[in-house]
């Protein structure tokens, strides 16, 4: 199974972000991943219209959209207006994400959730019906660098046993390390967000670490 490895770009180096952007894409990775916070539905603020803009002026390659925010719905034309390919907005945070996750669609971009660490799977198991990728946060949503939570991996056992019924992808979100990255995949999870547990801030280049990835 091929791996989908996303880097957080909330932790990449904007002094160089140029030289970040073409690294990564030497290195093959699948999707920019980047977090848009509030400060209100998430108790930090991340990155904003213009990192989104310098991105995606650097690159050609899919980049998705992580709406930590209250009231997505109303964000969902400027991002696709700006270039993303991917959506995903948390339940909790829109009054009705069923029509949310319709828009998404409408406008040609893949629409997912997002679920929180004490979302439950019952909770959003309607929204299924119209999502394409389920971003499983493994952490509380909002600072870089928390512990991986062992308890969600029941929920993501639990996603796994419901793909057949509504056919979307899983991708996990928190201190994904390498060890996380062989475990997950052979539990059936296919995207990964790395962030500084696996990608940056190391010794090695981009390219030996995304090629050890994919071959765990």
């Amino acid at each position: 199974m091929h791996k989908l490895l996303c880097p957080s770009m909330m932790v990449a180096d904007f002094t160089k972000i140029k030289e970040e952007v073409q690294e990564l894409e030497l290195a093959n990775i699948d999707i920019f991943h980047m977090d848009i916070m509030d400060g209100s539905f998430v108790p930090n603020m991340a990155l904003g219209v213009e990192d989104y803009k310098a991105i995606r002026s650097l690159t050609s390659k899919k980049m998705d959209v992580h709406l930590m925010v209250q009231r997505p719905k109303n964000y969902i034309k400027m991002f696709f207006n700006l270039g993303a390919n991917i959506i995903y907005i948390h339940p909790e945070s829109d009054q009705m994400p069923t029509s949310t996750l319709e828009m998404i669609k409408s406008l040609g971009m893949t629409p997912g959730i997002a679920i929180n660490p004490g979302t439950s799977i019952e909770s959003i198991e309607p929204l299924l019906n119209l999502t394409q990728n389920v971003l499983v946060m493994t952490v509380n949503p909002g600072f870089a660098g928390q512990p991986y939570l062992d308890f969600v991996n029941k929920k993501i056992d639990a996603l796994v046993k419901l793909q057949n019924q509504y056919n979307y992808q899983i991708f996990v979100d928190g201190a994904i390390s390498p060890q996380k990255v062989k475990m997950l995949s052979q539990r059936g999870v296919t995207g990964f967000i790395l962030g500084t547990s696996s990608l940056f801030n190391k010794d090695k280049g981009y390219s030996q670490i995304i090629q050890e990835l994919r071959q765990l």
